[in-house]
């Protein structure tokens, strides 16, 4: 029998439920395929997860694999190749897979990140660009063929040669909506892949007006229950209080240990906080460790600088009992692959054998023709 969720509170009554940090754990493991793997199509997958950080090529293979049952690399190939999934500049500005009826849906929702953070980075050189004809001046480009950006910012040099070519290079790649056709490398794409315009890519489809409130709903279904500035973490857009407060009616209220209010799904998973949870391993930039302002449901503040280090990469880890507990690394030759794990702590005997088991299984994912797969830890 489904376990019913506690009951919100509505505004004006008693102080809304409070969650413990282990049930906060619980139900983003539980969201996110991680307490059990799900039997789900790519595309359903990706939708179900609120999209995979897809910056580098091989993680979001890794992140399939950690939570469907039974994933295998063609299935996420054959999806890209079929358009039903697609990698383009999304959330924070970042490349990630989603499938491709949730980048319609929510592209336009995402402009004001994507502009936001076009003007962060390039500050003066953003006010000095003309916009709208840099943008015609592109789409034509990429209208006659797709184009890398090394390509792109070589033509609009010609075209606009007094202008910062890295400065259009970005303005782009943050105001057309663009994809990355997948290619036949080992993990679908490579550096220097070209981009092409979504319309091109996706010509029977339509982009959907900007509906904020939607975003909001897929977030809360996929890293729920959360506050507004969990979800501004994790999309980029900024003042969206207004919009949580909208909603009210029709979430789910709540609150941590420290008081702050949570807003949710009313009828999303919240398992109680002792549900058990394998060791899993989780990919390089994924969205797990990414995806709220407070992180400690996942990761202790302690260890975050062991994850994410100062120049922005997002390293690799381990789940033991639902938190992160150290990173790894794939090590060795296409004959001989090693795992190898860095604890922040000793590891149990019994933890230990889990996790040999299921990096094993990582590494022949990984390296599917070596002759010996290994696991060793720290």
């Amino acid at each position: 029998m489904a376990r019913r969720p506690p009951t919100p509170a509505a505004p004006g009554n008693a102080t809304p439920a409070r969650l413990s940090p282990a049930a906060l754990n619980r139900a983003l493991l539980a969201r996110q395929c991680l307490l059990a793997r799900r039997d789900l199509p790519v595309a359903a997958a990706l939708s179900h997860l609120g999209g995979l950080q897809a910056q580098q090529a091989r993680p979001p293979f890794i992140g399939l694999w950690s939570r469907l049952a039974g994933f295998q690399r063609d299935a996420l190939t054959t999806a890209l190749h079929a358009r039903e999934v697609v990698r383009a500049p999304t959330l924070r500005g970042t490349l990630h897979l989603h499938a491709a009826a949730d980048y319609l849906a929510h592209r336009a929702t995402l402009q004001p990140a994507l502009t936001r953070g076009m003007n962060a980075v390039l500050g003066d050189r953003a006010r000095a660009l003309d916009l709208p004809a840099l943008l015609a001046a592109a789409r034509e480009c990429f209208a006659v063929r797709p184009r890398t950006f090394t390509g792109l910012r070589a033509e609009l040099a010609a075209r606009f040669p007094t202008v910062d070519e890295r400065a259009m290079g970005y303005a782009v790649r943050t105001h057309l909506p663009l994809v990355i056709p997948p290619g036949a490398a080992e993990w679908a794409f490579q550096p220097g892949d070209e981009f092409t315009l979504a319309e091109a890519w996706l010509p029977a489809a339509r982009f959907a007006p900007a509906n904020p409130a939607a975003l909001v709903r897929r977030y809360l279904a996929a890293f729920g229950p959360a506050t507004p500035a969990d979800f501004q973490a994790w999309s980029g857009l900024a003042g969206m209080a207004p919009v949580f407060a909208s909603m009210r009616p029709e979430l789910a209220a709540f609150e941590d240990e420290n008081g702050r209010e949570l807003f949710d799904l009313p009828d999303a998973p919240r398992p109680p906080g002792e549900t058990p949870a394998p060791v899993r391993f989780i990919a390089d930039f994924d969205n797990l460790i990414l995806a709220h302002a407070d992180r400690t449901r996942i990761i202790a503040d302690e260890h975050r600088p062991r994850v994410v280090t100062k120049n922005l990469l997002v390293r690799a880890t381990f789940l033991v009992d639902g938190r992160v507990a150290g990173t790894w690394a794939l090590a060795g030759t296409r004959r001989a692959a090693e795992i190898q794990l860095e604890p922040f702590a000793p590891v149990p005997a019994r933890t230990r054998a889990e996790l040999q088991a299921e990096g094993g299984e990582l590494a022949r994912f990984l390296a599917p023709t070596a002759q010996k797969c290994t696991v060793v830890i720290g």
